[in-house]
């Protein structure tokens, strides 16, 4: 587990750009298995609202420091 806040928020920035280039290049939105495309969307949500939180955290910790 990273426990610097910093290393959190680079890990999940990176995350979530993998997440964002492998749904839009890996699958076909058109065809295809819908539930397996519902799953990584709402995955690919999450990981996005998560990189806010500790964006949103982070900036926080550098200004009460």
């Amino acid at each position: 587990m990273i426990k610097s806040l910093k290393g959190q928020l680079i890990l999940s920035l990176f995350v979530s750009g993998c997440s964002i280039y492998l749904i839009f290049s890996r699958f076909e939105l058109n065809d295809g298995n819908r539930f397996v495309q519902i799953i990584f969307f709402f995955a690919l949500i999450l990981n996005i609202f998560n990189s806010g939180l500790l964006t949103q955290k982070y900036m926080h910790s550098k200004k009460s420091v």
